[in-house]
């Protein structure tokens, strides 16, 4: 039986622009389904929090300003729990924050109001999303849509979760080391970081190492485009450089940029060593390595120039140890009754960032900053390079360890060697689902030249047309 959520969010968008659907139906289709399917103890666990009541408020009065061309124009998304929506809690994923409510909305949240967005509540993450999984103890944890046993990945695990449940016809994420791109590998979606600097309310610039940036989690190339213009252009002018879905380009929302028709022939690269894989015994699923040259020959296939690529060598694993723990150093927790707040991951993150000096946190900088220029010299060649998402298929819930940090971070390396580097070398990248291995959502990852999210696009939208995976999805549905 159809339902508004089998819609893809560019057809939400014209059938809101043609007047078939009202804001307020749609979102009131969304509510309904966040309600009979998230909660509860075998509940999906994407949402913290649903503010109802202001997303109805939302929805009636965009449906009362009449249709708009606005990018988002009435269509239901939500925040990730690390930014600010005036009204509702703003937990952080941590015990120590909770309470919090916020008084004024962050710019991202403000830049989605502009856009025309019409938010739900807010998705989960893990505390101060500082891990690649969402199971904070502050509860409850985010589960695997296609296994409900599973995790869904983090730090945008709600986010992702949300929109592979139908929940969400997509959502807003930020990634730091692999937030967006590691759940959205776990649950089949479409997920993309972007360049730093790309989206100006989260470029990324203003962070320590210049690692976060805000980026898209959709179940299509052209969805994940279409958000990720709102993000960087709310008021939907093309920017100058325009590079995705612009639907508010024609009347009819029917004009499609060159990046998403897919056009173009690319030489990429292929890579299947991690820079992780000297500090920690990485080894990818050799199910994922067949995903990955299943791959490359298809893209060979349809013309694109396929070779091996290699990485730099380098003390990486140390350098990056070093800023992430540099980055947990500023969590307000002062007291020691603070810091008996924070999981074990956190509290140790928090120490060893507080015991780092200025020279080390100086030369640990310099370190990535030499890193990145070495990345993106040995790229240089390729258009794109090809590695998988992921080097193994998605955990057990309560899999990482719980009590020993050095532990726990040595498992989110192996899980995902593939995605803390780029963050560090300011490149886009795309997670895109190919495959399904014994049941379950399997992704290769393309990594791209500074600036250049358009070739990363293409050559989904590519694969996308001959996959089709936009029609895969979990039995909730």
């Amino acid at each position: 039986m159809f339902e508004l959520h089998h819609l893809s969010a560019q057809e939400q968008w014209d059938w809101l622009r043609r007047g078939e659907v009202t804001p307020r139906e749609l979102t009131d289709h969304y509510l309904a389904r966040i309600e009979r399917l998230d909660g509860g103890d075998e509940g999906v666990g994407a949402f913290v929090a649903v503010g109802a009541e202001a997303a109805r408020d939302r929805a009636d009065e965009l449906g009362r300003g009449g249709r708009s061309t606005a990018p988002l124009w009435g269509l239901p998304l939500a925040d990730k729990d690390l930014t600010d929506r005036a009204g509702l809690p703003t937990g952080l994923g941590s015990r120590l924050s909770r309470g919090r409510v916020a008084q004024q909305d962050s710019e991202i949240s403000a830049v989605l109001t502009e856009a025309g967005a019409v938010s739900l509540g807010k998705t989960a993450t893990p505390e101060f999303g500082l891990t690649g999984y969402t199971e904070p103890l502050v509860g409850p944890v985010t589960r695997n849509p296609w296994r409900r046993d599973l995790g869904a990945g983090g730090s945008s695990g709600g986010a992702a979760a949300a929109v592979a449940a139908g929940l969400l016809p997509f959502a807003p994420g930020s990634d730091g080391g692999g937030s967006i791109r590691i759940p959205a590998a776990m649950t089949g979606l479409v997920g993309l970081k972007p360049s730093r600097g790309r989206v100006p309310a989260q470029s990324g610039i203003t962070s320590l190492g210049g690692l976060a940036v805000g980026g898209p989690i959709a179940r299509s190339v052209a969805d994940a485009a279409m958000l990720l213009d709102a993000m960087v252009s709310p008021d939907g002018r093309p920017p100058r450089d325009h590079f995705a879905l612009r639907a508010a380009a024609s009347p009819d929302g029917a004009w499609l940029g060159t990046a998403v028709r897919g056009e173009g022939r690319f030489q990429l690269g292929v890579l299947t060593a991690s820079p992780w894989d000297d500090a920690y015994d990485v080894r990818v699923d050799p199910r994922l390595l067949g995903v990955l040259r299943d791959t490359a020959d298809q893209l060979a296939t349809m013309g694109h120039g396929v070779e091996e690529a290699a990485l730099p060598g380098s003390d990486y694993p140390t350098l990056f140890r070093t800023i992430w723990q540099a980055g947990a150093a500023g969590i307000p927790a002062e007291t020691d009754d603070d810091l008996a707040l924070l999981e074990p991951m956190t509290a140790w993150l928090v120490r060893r960032g507080r015991e780092l000096g200025a020279r080390e946190l100086g030369a640990a900088l310099a370190g990535l900053s030499a890193f990145e220029q070495t990345v993106i010299a040995a790229f240089d060649r390729f258009d794109a390079v090809l590695t998988p998402s992921l080097a193994l298929l998605p955990p057990e819930l309560g899999w990482h360890d719980a009590d020993d940090p050095e532990r726990a971070f040595e498992q989110q390396c192996l899980v995902s060697p593939f995605t803390s580097f780029v963050n560090v070398a300011g490149l886009p990248a795309i997670s895109l689902p190919v495959a399904e291995v014994d049941g379950l959502p399997a992704g290769v990852q393309l990594i791209g030249r500074p600036g250049r999210e358009d070739v990363l696009l293409a050559i989904g939208a590519q694969l996308e047309r001959r996959l089709r995976w936009q029609r895969r999805h979990p039995d909730c549905w």
